[in-house]
């Protein structure tokens, strides 16, 4: 390897950062900054190390051994020959590339316009690749920052300027129009919040006593004919209302008064006229024994009620007043808690407001309008603003329970595990090794490591293992010059895959299998498996030759740029994303957040150098040995300690199907690793790994878990699970059995691409086990469940934010310098969901409605 290369550059905020070739002025500008102090020390200490290592940031290091002496952490080794392509000593291949908008200069032949370009063959074993969307911005003009002039002008400016006023004008307009978009959005959720308070309502406990009636008079009138009631008791679901024939009747009745009544609540028997059933009775049921309700946990049941527009009438006129009757067939007094709603939310049109704000996150995702974290809080936003609105503010604990805090320290956990686990170098080995087993040849690699992911998924959480197999992934894509992103497309597909096989590799299947009802039916863990392993064996094929179809050629699976000009753009992704951490709320921050941005700019030089020569690399390829070399465990010690932990929360993700050996939650065993880990690593820079966190994904996360519930709260859920029923109820009866699969697994399929599938399964259990009930329908129930689950499982393919591990992976590889947007994702993803939904239409056609397997 020729002396005056650097190691390749690695940028990811897990590992290490290398460097690319620079010009002498990028590499000797480290003269001793005056103005170093202890406070900027320590934010220098909470770069990642391969930051810390940069000749850059060597007055920071030389400092910091100054003053605490050197550690096991060198500067690399710095050559003074490295440049842009000035070198004699490099190998030269001559191009010809034709430039006419430069006009002399920089070597251009000012007549023809051509430019004649020395390029070096600057031989790196293992290629560092930006994302492919991002190459193809910026060569289009867009979010490449470059220093403009010659190399001491430090001024920045952006690629799309050199494009001409008009491009500049359009982008002003853009942004113009969204910023005044986005403060109409904010206005209108401002507003409603401000001008609304909470809803609080107030419980009573009360009894129903046995043989006789209990009521209640609504102390106010309600603004309109709807009021919602509220029981709160040891009640049974609608689903169980065959197994008892115990209920409770409620109704609504209007009391007609002699006289306007000043106490409402205090009316007796002789002011009372006239009384009218206005509402038909609301059956609630209860166990069919009374000793069971004292074994029962409370659930709470709700009813909106519409008295109609002339009862309402009447009673806004004070001719009457509303009185709630409640009784009861059971052989003894039923304690409930009784709580009224006057203005309950109208679903009908809460609905079109739902569907209003998916709308609008989806705008702004598909086409990149803003973050898509900050779409998702504008979103979840506007639904409460929405909510406010139509008066069913929630209050802030009620807000807190919609998030599910299992998910974010599962979540947190794993991230903080795999960040340290990292620093051991096992990635770039398991890299290597694979690249060794495979021979270097791509197809079987990828086949390889998808496989592997399908089947870690089918035992592990999804989510936990594309957190652990996203970075041995783009390790394996630098060694082999792949562009990471459509491998880890294809390795998040194979993930929601064979999550899909049991019932604890994906969250939709874990709400499916621990239905009570559901697993009382027959539906264990072997039955669930053995029914799923057929199509999704099937499904992995025609997965297979689907993303063979769509990257067809290997040159599909790299970059259309040089190597050494993808080098360089990754490279500065990440120092900006690195720059752009810190604040600017001390002296001392700014002062490395300077150095950072310097650093910037002369890798922005070197890429305009590279861009405007039409430099192209040499193609080297690394021998085994070499990568053997280059990529060792780094840490063994910690390498120990870390598989020590892994071996332990991995072990209770097993025992987390077995209730009775274990009882810790997968969030729990997280965080408990990722403590247990900290504290056997020994890390005094605590910071360092917490900024290694994928905060962003996190909130992301949260504002999508309020936005569902939000959406579920104006009747979105609710709606799409009636209009499926309704759909299964008008067909004959020969054909229901396969209307009923064919529109639970599409539907369930369609809607969990594009809204949470944890509610949406949640909604679609109680329609399969409703239809199941049915008597007059007389439909089995295990091909509803094996419907539901494929369609819940393998619809999460559909799109980018359509199930969790794609969020994860997609921020994870963003972390590392590899963005792929939704647009991407679709064209991937999409294609394959639908091919996948087909194949399992066809299975569970042929198992159970020709050969009824069931």
């Amino acid at each position: 390897m020729p002396k005056n290369l650097r190691p390749p550059s690695s940028t990811n905020a897990y590992g290490r950062i290398g460097l690319v070739p620079e010009s002498d002025d990028s590499l000797h500008s480290q003269e001793m900054d005056p103005q170093v102090t202890e406070a900027s020390l320590e934010i220098w200490r909470t770069l990642p190390a391969a930051i810390r290592q940069d000749p850059s940031l060597a007055s920071f290091r030389q400092e910091h051994e100054r003053l605490h002496g050197p550690d096991d952490d060198p500067l690399p080794n710095e050559d003074c020959s490295a440049d842009d392509g000035d070198d004699n000593s490099k190998e030269f291949i001559t191009i010809k590339v034709t430039n006419p908008s430069q006009n002399g200069g920089d070597g251009t032949d000012s007549a023809s316009g051509k430019l004649t370009a020395t390029t070096t063959a600057t031989a790196t074993p293992s290629p560092r690749a930006g994302n492919k969307h991002q190459q193809n911005g910026e060569k289009h003009g867009h979010n490449a920052t470059m220093d403009h002039g010659g190399e001491g002008d430090e001024h920045e400016v952006t690629m799309h300027s050199m494009h001409g006023h008009p491009h500049q004008q359009h982008g002003k307009v853009f942004s113009t129009v969204k910023i005044s978009a986005l403060l109409v959005v904010w206005l209108i959720f401002t507003g409603f919040l401000m001008s609304k308070n909470e809803k609080e309502l107030e419980p009573r406990q009360m009894s129903i006593p046995e043989g006789r009636i209990r009521t209640y008079i609504l102390p106010d009138s309600p603004p309109g004919s709807r009021v919602g009631i509220y029981l709160k008791g040891a009640f049974l679901n609608d689903q169980q209302h065959n197994m008892t024939s115990n209920y409770v009747s409620v109704n609504l009745q209007l009391l007609y008064t002699n006289s306007n009544t000043s106490n409402l609540t205090n009316i007796q028997d002789h002011d009372v006229k006239h009384v009218e059933n206005v509402t038909d009775a609301w059956l609630v049921p209860v166990p069919a024994y009374p000793d069971q309700m004292d074994r029962m946990d409370e659930i709470t049941r709700k009813h909106v009620f519409d008295i109609g527009t002339a009862s309402h009438r009447k009673v806004a006129n004070g001719k009457a007043v509303i009185r709630v009757h409640m009784s009861s067939n059971v052989e003894a007094d039923v304690p409930v808690k009784f709580t009224y709603d006057s203005t309950p939310i109208d679903k009908e049109t809460g609905v079109i407001y739902a569907a209003i704000v998916l709308l609008g996150l989806y705008v702004l995702i598909i086409w990149e309008i803003v973050n898509r974290t900050f779409a998702a809080m504008i979103a979840s936003t506007l639904a409460i603003g929405v909510l406010a609105a139509m008066d069913e503010r929630p209050s802030m604990p009620k807000l807190i329970s919609w998030i599910d805090v299992e998910t974010l320290l599962l979540l947190f956990g794993m991230m903080i595990m795999v960040a340290i686990l990292s620093e051991t170098g096992i990635f770039d080995f398991l890299a290597v090794y694979a690249y060794q087993v495979t021979n270097g040849r791509v197809w079987p690699l990828i086949n390889c490591l998808c496989i592997f992911t399908a089947v870690l998924s089918s035992f592990l959480d999804n989510v936990t293992t594309v957190l652990l197999m996203t970075p041995v992934t783009i390790r394996l894509c630098e060694v082999m010059e792949l562009n990471p992103v459509p491998v880890l497309m294809s390795m998040v597909i194979y993930s929601n895959v064979g999550g899909t096989l049991t019932p604890v590799g994906d969250p939709p299947n874990v709400i499916i299998a621990s239905n009570s009802y559901i697993s009382k039916n027959g539906v264990n863990f072997a039955t669930f498996t053995l029914h799923m392993a057929i199509p999704i064996a099937i499904v992995m094929v025609t997965t297979y030759f689907q993303l063979r179809m769509k990257f067809k050629t290997i040159s599909d699976l790299r970059f259309s740029e040089p190597q050494d000009v993808q080098e360089i753009r990754h490279e500065i992704a990440v120092w900006q994303r690195a720059a752009a951490s810190l604040s600017s709320y001390s002296k001392d921050e700014d002062l490395v957040r300077e150095t950072l941005l310097k650093k910037v700019n002369k890798l922005s030089r070197s890429l305009k150098k590279k861009l405007v020569s039409g430099s192209v690399p040499v193609e080297y390829k690394a021998t085994l040995e070499e990568l053997k070399n280059k990529y060792p465990i780094r840490n063994k010690v910690l390498l120990v300690k870390s598989a020590v932990t892994l071996a332990f929360v991995i072990t209770f993700f097993f025992l987390h199907s077995a209730p009775d050996i274990q009882k810790l939650s997968l969030g729990w065993t997280a965080l408990l690793g990722a403590v247990l880990l900290l504290i056997l690593a020994d890390r005094e820079d605590i910071e360092s790994v917490i900024a290694r966190v994928e905060w962003s994904t996190l909130l992301f996360f949260a504002a999508l878990f309020i936005l569902m519930e939000a959406l579920a709260e104006l009747g979105l859920i609710e709606w799409i699970g009636k209009q499926t029923e309704n759909v299964i109820l008008s067909v004959s009866e020969e054909s229901r059995l396969a209307v009923a699969i064919l529109l639970i697994l599409w539907v369930s399929a369609f809607a969990s691409a594009f809204v949470d599938n944890i509610p949406l399964t949640t909604m679609m259990v109680k329609i399969a086990i409703g239809l199941a009930e049915n008597e007059a329908l007389d439909l089995p129930l295990k091909p509803l469940v094996w419907a539901l689950a494929l369609g819940a499982c393998l619809g999460g393919n559909g799109t980018l934010i359509g199930a969790s591990a794609n969020v994860v992976c997609a921020g994870v590889a963003e972390q590392h310098g590899y963005r792929f947007t939704f647009i991407e994702y679709f064209k991937v993803g999409f294609p394959v969901m639908v091919g996948s939904v087909i194949v399992s239409t066809v299975y569970l056609l042929f198992a159970h409605v020709v050969f009824t397997w069931h």
